[in-house]
C-alpha cells in the first residue's frame, strides 16, 4: 500500500487505519468494549460504532469503568472554523450527541477561532470569527441537551489563556517537536497552541473523554504525558475515521475543495447535481460489464457513504452490497438513492438550523443562560 499521511493539518493517501493504530500508539475499539457500551445504553448501537466508523479508543475501556463506578465522565470535542461544515465535519457531533444523551453528561464545544488563523496563512482573524457563528449554528442543530452543553469560541472565552498557563509550563520545546515536528520557523503561537487545546480536558474533576476525527489525537497524547502531575486524569479519547471525498477513497472531506464535499448549507438540488458528478463508483466501464461482472462496492465512494451514515438499515445496506456484487444493482440506481438520503437529510438539517439562531444564549459562553450554568458544571477551583 502506497505510503499515507495524517496529521491535525493534513490528511493525505488511502489511509491504512490498522497501520495507523500502530504508528499512534492507540487500541482498537474491540468487540467487547461495543458489547459494554450497548448493555450500559440499554439498547443497540448507532451505526457510527457498530460498523466502526469510530475505530480505536484510548483508555475508554476506563471511561466506562468510572461511569458504572458513579464516578462519571465528561465529554469534549470542537471545531476549527476555517470555512463552511460539510457532512464530513457533522458526523461525528452526532455521534457525541449520542454519547451525552445516553450518558446524561455534560460536554464542553472548543470553537478554535484563534488556531485557525495562526495555522491558516489565508484565513484573517475577522473570517475565523465570522465563520465561527456559521460553524456553531450548525452544531446546536445537530440536537445537543442545551442544558448540558457549553459551546465556547478561543478568542472570547479569555479564561482559557488562565487555564493553559499551568498547561504550558509542563510542555517543552522538545515535546511539542516530537509530537507535531515543529521547527525553527513555526510560529510562536503554533507552538503555544497545544497548551490551549488541551486546556478543557481539565474543566472538571473527572476523567474527558473526546469524540473526534484520528488527526486530532497528537493533541491528546501530548495531554497525557503531564496530566497526573496536575492532579488530573490522563484524557481518554474515540477516534473516528475520515469521510472519504466524493472524488475518491484517499484523503478526507474538504471544505477547501468544492468538488469532494457537500457542505450543509448546500441547496439539496445543487447537492444533488454534485453527488451526480463527481461521485466515484466501484462499477464497471459499462453496463453490459457491471452485469456480468458485478460492481466493487469496496472502492465505492457511494456505497461508504451510505456504510458510514445514510444507510440505518443493516440488512438493507447488505442486500445493496450483495446486488452490487451481483451485477443486477447499477451505479446510477445507487447514486438516485444516496441523492435522496443527502437531500433528506440537508432539508431537515437546514430547517434545524434556522432555529439554532434563537438558541445560541443558551448554549455559548457569552449568553448570560450559558454563564449560569457554565458556573454549576465546573468545580469552584477551577473557575479563578
Amino acid at each position: 500500500m502506497a505510503e499515507f499521511k495524517v496529521t491535525p493539518w493534513d490528511v493525505e493517501g488511502l489511509v491504512d487505519y490498522d497501520k495507523l493504530i500502530e504508528q499512534f500508539g492507540t487500541s482498537p475499539l474491540t468487540e467487547e468494549l461495543l458489547k459494554r457500551t450497548a448493555e450500559l445504553t440499554g439498547g443497540e448501537l448507532p451505526i457510527y460504532f457498530r460498523r466502526r466508523f469510530f475505530f480505536s479508543h484510548r483508555d475508554y475501556d476506563k471511561v466506562l469503568n468510572d461511569y458504572e463506578s458513579g464516578r462519571g465522565f465528561f465529554l469534549y470535542t470542537g471545531r476549527g472554523p476555517s470555512g463552511p461544515m460539510h457532512i464530513g465535519h457533522i458526523i461525528p457531533f452526532f455521534a457525541t450527541k449520542w454519547l451525552q444523551k445516553k450518558f446524561g453528561v455534560n460536554l464542553y464545544i472548543q470553537i478554535t477561532d484563534d488556531e485557525k488563523f495562526l495555522f491558516k496563512d489565508k484565513l484573517t482573524f475577522e473570517d475565523t470569527k465570522r465563520w465561527a457563528y456559521q460553524n456553531i449554528l450548525d452544531i446546536i442543530a445537530v440536537g445537543f441537551d442545551p442544558d448540558k452543553t457549553f459551546i465556547f469560541q478561543n478568542s472570547e472565552f479569555t479564561k482559557i489563556y488562565e487555564m493553559a498557563i499551568p498547561i504550558a509550563k509542563k510542555i517543552n520545546f522538545s515535546m511539542a517537536k516530537a509530537v507535531f515536528g515543529f521547527t525553527e520557523q513555526s510560529k510562536i503561537g503554533m507552538i503555544f497552541y497545544p497548551a490551549i487545546q488541551a486546556a478543557p480536558t481539565f474543566f472538571e474533576k473527572r476523567r474527558c473523554l473526546i469524540p473526534a476525527a484520528i488527526d486530532q489525537d497528537p493533541y491528546w497524547r501530548l495531554q497525557r504525558d503531564f496530566a497526573e502531575s496536575l492532579g488530573y486524569y490522563k484524557t481518554a479519547a474515540l477516534h473516528s475515521k475520515f469521510v472519504p471525498p466524493l472524488t475518491g477513497l484517499e484523503g478526507k472531506m474538504s471544505a477547501s475543495k468544492p468538488e469532494t464535499a457537500i457542505y450543509l448549507t448546500d441547496d439539496p438540488e445543487d447537492a444533488g447535481r454534485k453527488i451526480w458528478r463527481f461521485a466515484l463508483t466501484g462499477g464497471q466501464p459499462t453496463l453490459k460489464e457491471q452485469r456480468e461482472k458485478g460492481g466493487n462496492p469496496e472502492k465505492c465512494v457511494v456505497f461508504k457513504w451510505l456504510e458510514i451514515f445514510f444507510e440505518e438499515d443493516d440488512k438493507k445496506l447488505m442486500e445493496r452490497y450483495h446486488a452490487c456484487k451481483a451485477g443486477a444493482l447499477m451505479c446510477g440506481e445507487c447514486k438516485r438513492y444516496l441523492i435522496q438520503r443527502v437531500q433528506e437529510f440537508l432539508k431537515e438539517h437546514q430547517r434545524r438550523r434556522e432555529k439554532a439562531e434563537k438558541l445560541v444564549e443558551k448554549f455559548k459562553y457569552t449568553g448570560k443562560l450559558a454563564q449560569e450554568k457554565w458556573n454549576e458544571a465546573i468545580p469552584e477551583p477551577l473557575r479563578r
